[in-house]
């Protein structure tokens, strides 16, 4: 166990941090979600065609991430079979107890959308495939092996229609997220309008960003040529999306620094004592400062495609940090001051445990091995590699 450093006054019960780890993991991965499908809507819906390439393992990704963005929630929890009350016993006026209908919906949408999507795919499988094999990819395909010309022109329909349905659905399970630490009006760290926006846009930018390493690493593992289009494509959305984004990070606490209220004083101290590293160096510094300015010479600027692609791919990785620091930040960070806006206390995750750094990195992994295992039943990829410039 970390000694608990305090300083000022606190009063008893805010000397430990009760929202810890779990709970920084859960709107991150809720956030990877959100990012991956508004990749696949960009093809669906608003035919973004150099997108092709990632559109059906964007979904896929969306619908690992999705499985497993409660699971650090029930971690968190003492009872986690306690977890099912908000379902059977909702209390309308609570901000939580929407989430298990939220959630709900978006992931049968999700799982309906990636059926059509793969549904000819499972055909192929079901017709090709003997004994147990043709079984399991006859009931996949729901007994459904009508893969006419007509019969596709109906599935994409029903693609666009859910796709369509599932960008404000994933804006309302992510802004939602942010909706619950916005709404705490006796946090001022917290209660601001602009969280559930802030939290919207970073899940979107966090999704592109592990998209663009998961592609790159999935193509190099296949030897097969990256899409350069494509990469290309999502750099510039990258970038535009994280203008915005960081912009209203940098808004919000302006906001506080210009109304000085009497919060400020400790939340000020807050961030440049107990938050200096995590916020001003990781954050607000290297993290969002590096991938603003390379990101912009990789999105306009004609350049060499393997070192596009490199630099494109470091700023990728330097957003998920950023994103995962801002969750912290946000989470730990309203929890390090006393209502009494006198004192500060002090947390350090440890590294076994339930709410470990351990834990925290296989929950984190689980979504991967999904993705693993679903490439298994259907290939995620097309196997015939692109006509494209070995990167």
């Amino acid at each position: 166990m970390h000694e608990i450093v305090t300083t000022g006054f606190l009063f008893p019960n805010e000397v430990h941090v009760h929202w810890s780890l779990m709970i920084v993991l859960y709107p991150y991965i809720t956030g990877l979600v959100a990012g991956a499908f508004i990749v696949s809507s960009l093809y669906h819906v608003f035919g973004k065609n150099e997108l092709k390439p990632i559109a059906r393992f964007s979904l896929v990704g969306a619908f690992a991430f999705l499985l497993f963005a409660c699971t650090p929630l029930l971690f968190h929890l003492g009872h986690p079979e306690r977890a099912f009350n908000i379902m059977f016993t909702p209390k309308f006026t609570s901000a939580m107890s929407g989430f298990g209908y939220i959630y709900s919906f978006y992931l049968i949408l999700v799982f309906m959308e990636i059926w059509f999507v793969f549904r000819p795919e499972i055909v192929k499988r079901a017709q090709e495939s003997t004994g147990i094999l043709k079984v399991v990819y006859w009931v996949l395909a729901l007994g459904s092996l009508d893969v006419s010309e007509e019969a596709l022109k109906v599935d994409h329909k029903f693609i666009a229609v859910l796709a369509a349905i599932g960008i404000p659905s994933a804006c309302v399970l992510h802004g939602y997220v942010g909706f619950l630490f916005g709404s705490l009006k006796s946090n001022p760290w917290w209660s601001t309008p602009l969280m559930p926006v802030i939290f919207l846009l970073s899940a979107i930018v966090s999704g592109i960003a592990i998209l663009i390493i998961c592609y790159w690493i999935i193509m190099k593992f296949k030897k097969q040529p990256v899409d350069n289009d494509c990469l290309h494509s999502m750099y510039k959305f990258l970038w535009g999306f994280f203008i915005i984004d960081l912009t209203l990070e940098s808004l919000e606490v302006l906001t506080l620094l210009y109304e000085a209220h009497e919060e400020w004083h400790i939340i000020s101290r807050m961030l440049t004592e107990k938050l200096w590293f995590s916020y001003g160096f990781l954050q607000m510094g290297v993290c969002s400062i590096v991938p603003l300015v390379v990101l912009g010479f990789v999105a306009l600027k004609k350049m060499d495609v393997k070192l596009r692609n490199n630099l494109g791919l470091i700023c990728s990785a330097l957003i998920l940090i950023q994103v995962l620091a801002m969750r912290w930040n946000v989470v730990i960070g309203g929890q390090l001051f006393s209502k009494s806006l006198r004192g500060l206390t002090s947390y350090v995750p440890t590294v076994l445990g339930r709410e470990g750094l351990l834990v925290a990195l296989v929950l984190f992994a689980m979504p991967f091995l999904v993705m693993y295992v679903f490439n298994l039943l259907l290939p995620i990829f097309d196997d015939k590699p692109a006509e494209q410039e070995q990167s």
